[in-house]
């Protein structure tokens, strides 16, 4: 009696175990589409008929997590992740806050789906910038006290954020109106293909998870190829970064963005060995002792010829690099209203930008090549 029982027992086991397994893989399929290998701030996990987007990281030291669900049509999404914000996928109408979006929707092919902007004037993509003469992208004030009647006449199917901090009141006051708000932390990924990832962010929305992830492996490809290339170099030139701002000289720290890709381009950045993301403020006589002599000078970009520098700064024409016109400046490329292409375009095109700075530092090996986003000050 005891063994027909605990057969019976296995029996019931077995079965549930096999409805279970039945249950969560009719529900709940993950796909190979959510791998975010160099990004940190974001996480994409894809089930039948809806995804989770999980933001981690949308401002240094956050300690909030940020969970989306994006729900495709006729998709169910389980009782237990309903507390979550909703989004009905693929969205048509968006609102983003930054410029560094704007590339993503460019590369997706979806820039007829922004209806509107803060500072419209900073945006420099062509396709865009068509768009918003035609009165179909509409100017929504300043980022952090955006007009909220204006969106709420739009009623975009999300309005992606960035925030700095905890502290968004116009945020939270757009949600409690009804409106969908994403945060997206790009701007706080510490390498460059953390950045770029991003757009998968973004594929996600647009239900163009594959083309995200084609788009992005192209770049990723692009960028460690010409890694490779840079270390074929000869040399190392020493390199000189930022510049003066009021009475200190800001510059790039060791492990930022900006430095990475200097290493990148196999150039001796003089500040690499500091620590930190963000940048140094240093004053213009410790930067002139370690730096008089650098080889090359990339510039903030708020400068566009040598006079500038110098009607700015005349001890400026103390440096080597300056005395020998190895200077250069992003400056130069911008957008029909002023909008500096390199602070929306860099970001999500790190392999440009190492290409850049392979062709200053190392010219012979891009032969061909034409810098995209830097020129030489004259």
């Amino acid at each position: 009696m005891k063994s027909i029982t605990s057969k019976i027992l296995v029996s019931f086991l077995v079965i549930s175990l096999l409805s279970c397994k039945r249950d969560l893989k009719s529900e709940n399929i993950i796909s190979s589409a959510n791998i975010v290998t160099y990004a940190k701030g974001f996480s994409i996990e894809n089930y039948n008929g809806y995804c989770i987007v999980t933001v981690k990281n949308p401002w240094p030291k956050a300690s909030k997590t940020y969970r989306y669900i994006l729900k495709e049509k006729n998709g169910i999404v389980p009782d237990s992740l309903k507390q979550n914000s909703i989004i009905s996928v693929p969205i048509k109408k968006i609102v983003v806050t930054s410029t560094t979006h704007i590339p993503s929707l460019e590369m997706l092919g979806e820039v007829n789906s922004l209806v509107g902007f803060p500072h419209c004037d900073y945006i420099s993509s062509k396709k865009v910038r068509v768009r918003i003469d035609a009165g179909k992208v509409k100017e929504l004030g300043n980022n952090h006290d955006l007009n909220t009647e204006v969106l709420l006449d739009l009623q975009p199917d999300v309005i992606i954020g960035y925030g700095i901090d905890n502290q968004n009141p116009t945020l939270d006051n757009l949600q409690k109106s009804g409106l969908k708000v994403l945060l997206n932390g790009d701007w706080n990924e510490e390498t460059p293909l953390g950045k770029a990832e991003w757009i998968k962010f973004f594929g996600a929305l647009y239900g163009k998870q594959k083309q995200a992830n084609e788009i992005f492996s192209k770049i990723e490809k692009d960028y460690l190829n010409t890694v490779e290339i840079a270390k074929n170099a000869k040399a190392k030139p020493t390199v000189l970064a930022g510049d003066m701002f009021e009475d200190r000289w800001y510059l790039p720290k060791g492990t930022s963005w900006g430095s990475i890709l200097l290493k990148e381009a196999n150039g001796n950045y003089l500040w690499k060995e500091t620590s930190g993301t963000g940048s140094l403020s240093l004053s213009f006589e410790t930067v002139y002792f370690k730096a008089k002599d650098a080889d090359f000078w990339i510039t903030s970009g708020q400068f566009s010829t040598l006079s500038e520098m110098t009607n700015s700064n005349p001890h400026y024409t103390k440096f080597k690099a300056f005395k020998n016109k190895n200077v250069y400046s992003f400056s130069g490329k911008k957008g029909k209203t002023g909008g500096i292409l390199y602070y929306e375009l860099a970001p999500n095109r790190p392999d440009i930008v190492l290409k850049d700075l392979v062709k200053i530092l190392h010219p012979e090996l891009l032969p061909s090549y034409t810098p995209v986003f830097f020129e030489k000050l004259k």
